[in-house]
């Protein structure tokens, strides 16, 4: 199946697995990366290396790509949005509108931004970004 999600993101089918803090670790995003779907690493309740670690057990299972899914005002998440970009993530995905330098930095590197936003307004301001 060919749609809009599976051309940006490289996954089979249009199924994101959410990055539920917690529950999202590499195993359950590897698999679902694995099954065609977009497996997210839930990473908000990780520490830095702890993301990172989790990011390479997913490098480790699967070929497929999969995202992160980190807190946009994390202190931290600057940080953190190296790390995607330095071990290949292909999907960030945010709980809250990240920062326009964040998504400057991840659209230089060519990783897909996938911001959540609560409103209309919100979404149509970080599109323009």
């Amino acid at each position: 199946m060919r749609t809009a999600l599976t051309s940006l993101t490289g996954c089979r089918h249009p199924i994101v697995q959410t990055g539920m803090g917690y529950v999202a670790g590499a195993r359950l995003a590897a698999a679902t990366s694995r099954a065609g779907g977009l497996g997210v690493i839930g990473a908000a309740t990780m520490s830095v290396p702890e993301m990172t670690a989790a990011i390479r057990r997913v490098k480790e299972r699967t070929d497929a790509p999969f995202g992160v899914n980190i807190r946009a005002d994390a202190g931290d998440a600057a940080e953190r949005v190296e790390v995607m970009v330095r071990e290949g993530v292909r999907v960030a995905s945010f709980a809250m509108a990240p920062k326009r330098e964040l998504i400057a930095r991840l659209k230089d590197a060519g990783v897909v931004t996938i911001p959540s936003v609560g409103a209309l307004r919100h979404a149509e301001k970080v599109a323009g970004w």
